[in-house]
């Protein structure tokens, strides 16, 4: 398929946008992927495509090209975006005067969460920083060539560093990972013994940089465009013959979350593009929990309309559900909620 057969593109974008050259750029890394034979599933070949994209010159192209990814195959938007993001904070990160010197080639993908009993740790010693300790959820570390990771340089503060997974001080787990949705993208620890790295941007920069609230979107991104081949299944089943009723109650609900969550999804891109928007976090955990909440909605639609057959016989469909349920947990459901209304009750003016 490409996007001139695919009547949705461009998904999020108005069609008369005037940025014509960012759609522009969309559709060659779209071009691209369709030429992919088995994107997403085969590995190699997916991430080949992922480091000849060339990353959008705003948030609303790049959040449609995530999405149009997504609604192709979930694991490859899973694949793209990191790399992206890990760009994008490379860029910022020169914008701000910081001097990094690395190799940026290369497929890249960032870690930073944390988990209990493991800790990454940085230390420095005559202007080399040395990275030791073990990084839990760490996607493709065995596939990919470098990733910006966070590691703490004290008890209280941690620091963003350039590092390259082929270093032999870095060893990337298999496991463990008995996921049914995603299981390409293995996200297991790396054990880092040693390892140089680069500092980019001082302690607490990664959390405080502009731009850090984008990339909480822009996943939210994959998973909208990653549901709407399910409202599709819900059309084509509301037009069949057997059709009745329900059948396109369960596609009015689905429709109605995903049409409220593209809106959600354009105003953000919207005002972040036009560059320093108050609240920025507090956008930013909205938005993607409309998102969301929308493919929540849509996931269980189209269970309850479809039935089990599309799970059990369509390949492509069972594979899109298992992907977005997992990929979908990277939302934080009540702790963000909660985050949300503590940022509410902190401010002077809740919109």
């Amino acid at each position: 398929m490409t996007d001139g057969d695919d009547p949705r593109f461009p998904m999020l974008l108005p069609p008369d946008t005037a940025d014509t050259a960012a759609l522009d750029d969309v559709r060659a890394a779209l071009t691209g992927a369709d030429a992919v034979g088995d994107l997403g599933t085969d590995v190699a070949a997916t991430l080949a495509w992922v480091t000849s994209v060339k990353r959008p010159r705003s948030l609303a192209a790049t959040w449609e090209l995530f999405a149009s990814v997504a609604a192709r195959d979930v694991a490859a938007a899973r694949m793209l975006e990191p790399h992206l993001d890990a760009r994008a904070i490379l860029d910022q990160a020169a914008a701000a005067g910081l001097d990094i010197d690395i190799d940026a080639s290369g497929s890249w993908g960032v870690f930073a969460a944390e988990g209990p009993g493991v800790r990454l740790t940085a230390t420095q010693d005559a202007g080399t920083w040395t990275l030791r300790g073990t990084k839990p959820w760490c996607s493709l570390a065995a596939d990919l060539d470098r990733a910006l990771v966070t590691a703490w340089v004290d008890e209280e503060r941690r620091q963003l560093f350039a590092l390259d997974l082929r270093d032999p001080a870095v060893s990337a787990r298999s496991g463990p990972w008995h996921a049914r949705g995603l299981d390409r993208v293995v996200s297991a620890p790396i054990d880092v013994d040693g390892a140089r790295a680069v500092p980019v941007g001082e302690p607490g920069w990664y959390l405080r940089r502009p731009g850090f609230a984008h990339g909480g979107v822009g996943v939210a991104a994959c998973w909208w465009g990653g549901a709407v081949p399910l409202r599709d299944a819900l059309a084509a089943a509301a037009a069949g013959e057997r059709a009745d009723q329900l059948s396109r109650v369960h596609l009015g609900r689905a429709d109605v979350s995903l049409w409220a969550a593209r809106a959600v999804l354009v105003e953000t891109a919207t005002a972040f593009d036009a560059g320093g928007a108050a609240s920025e976090g507090l956008r930013a955990n909205r938005a993607r929990t409309v998102v969301a909440d929308a493919v929540e909605t849509t996931l269980a639609e189209s269970a309850r309309a479809l039935g089990p057959g599309p799970l059990v016989a369509d390949e492509d469909h069972a594979r899109r559900v298992a992907d977005l349920q997992v990929y979908v947990r990277q939302h934080h459901a009540d702790r963000d909620l909660a985050r949300i209304g503590a940022d509410i009750a902190a401010e002077t003016s809740s919109w």
